[in-house]
Formats: structure tokens, sequence, C-alpha cells
């Protein structure tokens, strides 16, 4: 059995979008730990946040940059930061060892460590600015409209949700931020891949234009990193800046796969090869350490593991980075000791490979209707993923048509055939239950809760869905 070494992606029609997170889990009716009830007035101020802070001056950078929150999707981020904060909530302040947080004005936070106390800005509301609001504009801010201080509630209204449900403003802000940086990576993904649809209907790339849907996702990730910027915890715009740049390692890493393809001194450019400029030296280039040997150096089975280790690399760079980093964010922002929040990471880390493996697994079995784009898309893309490479552990012929990405007109059924063969759907199945069980373990360090349970349910749900 392969064994990897890691066992340890003012609009009306927003309610569309929150209607899918509760289709998501599909709890019992009559379930009290229904994930989004429990979060389920967070989610809508969430999506009317949203809405407001990717606002701009051009209407139809405001039209594409909204056009994914408009259709129906998972939502499983921000879902994820609110139920954590949520549970966060109910260790005792005794146990919070990185910020002092007064349980009564939980909007006021101490200086987070290693700041200089200068530089601390731990205490003051994501709502505010940092920097003058005339310098942020640029212009004048009665011509048009512009988002960056517009908030949708006020200091008073954030006070006395924070008191009531215990998510801090910031820790809501930050599901939010999630979501953003989510959206435009699959606008960004949506061209690269050629895909034709998302959520039920065109992608953006063919809605609008590629240059258009690639521009309003640099436009959303610039509005995220004023959001995150607002934050005022470095340690949090570090951890979350990293996984905006781990989604594009995680791309290149797709587009190229260099255990297949060893020569790096080329890439494939619209199905044709193209010879890259040679480095100069001015700047060192790593060569990665993942590399597939010739028989003679290395065995079959040796690369294998070595492809399916770059395959779980890749996958945590463009799904379970973005979970994980905000999953370890929610925990620093509530001050959290240091084993809680490796704990949180752990779980967004675990979670987010798991929701991926069953995404590749589901590219095998599901429909397209079903799964919101198109199905059986992997393979077409030339793209290796667990079912194929559990197929390919059992039958080394599969290895030229992964190294060539199923280029030839019957490498794509030869590959189908063989992973039914193999059981490949079988054995990645199994493997997504192993980070579910893991997820599970570093949910159960949290003190028991409603929350807890019903992250719990939601992580079981992963497991079981159909889109």
């Amino acid at each position: 059995m392969l064994r990897p070494i890691c066992l340890i992606r003012r609009y009306s029609s927003f309610s569309a979008a929150i209607e899918t997170a509760e289709k998501l889990v599909q709890p019992h009716a009559s379930s009290k730990f229904d994930p989004f009830s429990m979060v389920s007035a967070e989610m809508r101020v969430l999506a009317k946040n949203i809405a407001s802070l990717i606002g701009s001056g051009h209407p139809t950078l405001n039209r594409v940059t909204s056009y994914y929150f408009e259709a129906e999707g998972k939502n499983v981020r921000p879902l994820i930061v609110l139920l954590l904060s949520k549970a966060l909530a109910k260790i005792p302040e005794s146990e919070r060892t990185r910020i002092a947080i007064d349980p009564y004005d939980v909007n006021e936070q101490d200086e987070f460590r290693g700041t200089p106390k200068a530089f601390s800005f731990a205490g003051q509301n994501p709502l505010d600015s940092i920097s003058p609001l005339r310098v942020l504009h640029g212009i004048n801010p009665n011509i048009i409209l512009n988002p960056l201080s517009k908030p949708m509630m006020s200091r008073e209204q954030y006070r006395e949700k924070d008191l009531a449900n215990g998510i801090l403003p910031k820790q809501r802000r930050l599901a939010e931020i999630a979501e953003m940086i989510h959206t435009a990576s699959l606008l960004h993904d949506d061209v690269i891949d050629f895909s034709d649809s998302r959520r039920g209907r065109d992608s953006g790339n063919i809605a609008f234009s590629n240059k258009m849907a690639i521009l309003a996702g640099d436009f959303l990730l610039g509005r995220a990193s004023v959001s995150l910027g607002r934050l005022r915890n470095s340690e949090v715009v570090e951890l979350m800046s990293t996984a905006i740049a781990n989604l594009v390692e995680g791309e290149f890493m797709q587009l190229k796969n260099t255990v297949m393809q060893p020569n790096l001194d080329q890439i494939e450019n619209d199905g044709a090869v193209k010879q890259i400029p040679a480095p100069t030296g001015k700047v060192p280039v790593e060569v990665h350490e993942y590399s597939v040997k010739s028989p003679q150096q290395i065995s079959h089975e040796e690369n294998v593991e070595a492809a399916f280790q770059y395959y779980l690399h890749k996958t945590y760079l463009k799904t379970a980075s973005l979970m994980s980093k905000s999953s370890r964010s929610a925990a620093i922002l509530a001050g959290c000791n240091e084993e809680m929040i490796e704990n949180c990471y752990q779980f967004g880390r675990n979670l987010g490979l798991c929701f991926q493996i069953v995404d590749d697994m589901l590219d095998y079995t599901t429909t397209a209707e079903l799964l919101g784009k198109p199905a059986g898309a992997d393979l077409q893309l030339g793209l290796a993923t667990a079912p194929v490479l559990y197929a390919w552990k059992d039958k080394p012929e599969l290895g030229p048509m992964i190294g060539r990405k199923f280029s030839k007109p019957e490498d794509v059924e030869l590959a189908k055939k063989a992973v039914l063969e193999a059981r490949g759907v079988e054995k990645t199945r199994q493997l997504a239950e192993q980070y579910c069980s893991e997820a599970l373990k570093n949910l159960r360090t949290l003190p028991d809760s409603d929350a807890r349970n019903a992250l719990e349910l939601l992580t079981n749900s992963v497991l079981t869905r159909s889109n």
C-alpha cells in the first residue's frame, strides 16, 4: 500500500452563495450543531461586508469582481474561520497567553508579541484606516465612492455583536479576507485552465474576457491586502500574505510537473515546447527537490512515491495553505497559547488536504451539473491527481502518459480504465479519510462546545459531499 510521507482550494444574489454553504454540510434539519445555522448572522454580515470591500469607482470592474460572489459558492473558508473563532471563544482567559483580552471589551486587545510599542496598533478597530484617507483615496472621495472608508456597521454595532457571540471583529474580517483571496484565485485559475463554467454558469473569463478576469482577481487581492493590513497584526499579515504566495507556487507546480518533466529549461506553451531563457547567475535559482530518476537509479515504487509527495505538496499550496493559515490566524487573534495555535493550523491543513483530495476524487465520479464546473477535467488538463497516481503504482505503463500529460488521443480513456481497474478512486477516498481523522483529532483539543461539534460535523461532511 502506498503510504505518503505527509499524513498529518449591494447584491441580493449573495443569498445564493449563503444557501450553498448550508447545502455543503447537509445536516439533519433538527441538528443543533448545524454549522451554517450557528453562524448564519455572521455569514450574512460577511456577504454584505465583502460587497462593500470590493467596490471601485469603475462600474465594469465592480461587475467582474462581484460576479463569482453572486453565484452559488461553498463559502467553506469563511465558515471555518467563523466557527473556529466561536469555538476558541470558549477557552478560559487564563489560557490565552499570546494576547491579553478583556472579556468585557473584546474589541480592545493589548499589543501583540514581537511588535515594538511605538508601532503597535493592536487595540484599534479593523474599520479604521492606518494611512490618512486622503492618501488612500488619491482623489476627491466625494466624486467617486471609495469603499476603503465605508464600513458596513458602526463600532457600537461591532461591539454589541462581539459581546453576544464571541467572534472578534478582526476574526470576522479575517473570514472575509480568506474568501476574497480564494475568489481571486478562482478568477485566475479559470483563465489558466481554460474553464468555461464555474458555480453552474459561465466562468469569469468566458462571461467577460481573460484580461478582465485576471485584472479583477488582482483587484480582489489588492482590496484583501488593505483589509489585511487593518488587522494590525504583523504575524497574521505575514501568514495570509504567504498564503497568497503559496497559491501562485502551487499553480506553478501544477503547470509544470517537474517530477515527470525534469528538464527545467523548457516549458509547455499552448501545447508547444518552449525553451526558456537561461539564468544569468545574478540571482540564485533554486532547483526543486522533487525529481524522477531513471529505472537504473531508483525503483518504480520510489518514483511513484516522489510523484505522490509532489502532488501532496502542490495540494497543500493550492488549497490547504489558505485554510491552515487562516485557521492559525483566527487562533492568534483570539490570543491562544502556542499549542492551541498549532492545533488550529494542523486542523486547517488536514481539512484542506482532505477537501482537495475529495475534490480530485469527485472529478472521476460525479457530473458537471453537480460539480458546478466541468467534470473529468483533470486528465484533459494533463493533471496526475491521487486516483491516477494510485493506478500508476500498479500499472507502470501509465508513467509515459503522465510524463506527456495524457496528450495522445487515447491517453485519457486508457488512464480512466487503469484508475478503475486499480481501484484508484477507493484508495483516494481512504487517503482523504486519514486526513479527516487527523483534522478531528486536532479539533478535540478545543473545549467542548456547540461550535466545536459543528466543526466536527463540517469536517465529516467533506468526505460525503457530492460537489
